[in-house]
């Protein structure tokens, strides 16, 4: 396995849409320092923190969940720390139940997720699925080291996301 593992998945459309970043690394590495550093620097309207499937009970890899999207309101966090947070654990979970992480790696590695919950969204069920999709994607393209350069350069003259495609 390399020593950082850098994932990326954007699942779902419209404003219960997940894009998550992802870092998986050893403890012991750069990935530990930035997650401890993370964690005890929070900055005004984002608050990392550990994700849980259920309070008390940390998903392993011990999950750093970092919101994209500053806070908006009580509907915003809400999403963000209850269906997202889930979302994100539940994802995690899968992966190393597939092996998409392996389950002996769980208590030496760190992962840190950046997620964007829009503060537009509303179905808290589609953005829990949505980013439980979107975190084991992203894990899984870290561990394949996807997509390749000769996919990325095929892209190139088309760039487009959700937010702008030029030409449109």
């Amino acid at each position: 396995m390399p020593d950082i593992q850098i994932g990326e998945s954007f699942v779902g459309a419209g404003a219960e849409a997940a894009h998550i970043n992802t870092v998986l690394g050893d403890r012991e590495g750069p990935v530990g320092t930035a997650w401890a550093t993370s964690l005890a620097m929070p900055r005004a309207g984002h608050i990392p923190f550990v994700t849980v499937l259920q309070p008390g009970l940390p998903v392993k890899p011990m999950t750093l969940f970092v919101n994209k999207a500053p806070i908006e309101g009580d509907d915003h966090a809400t999403l963000t720390w209850g269906a997202a947070q889930a979302g994100v654990a539940a994802g995690v979970a899968d992966a190393v139940a597939e092996g998409v992480v392996n389950p002996l790696d769980a208590n030496t590695m760190l992962l840190i997720a950046a997620v964007w919950v829009n503060p537009a969204a509303r179905d808290a069920e589609l953005v829990y699925r949505n980013n439980r999709t979107a975190i084991r994607a992203a894990l899984l393209a870290g561990r394949d080291g996807t997509p390749s350069v000769d996919d990325m350069l095929a892209a190139r003259d088309n760039p487009a996301n959700p937010f702008y495609t030029p030409g449109r």
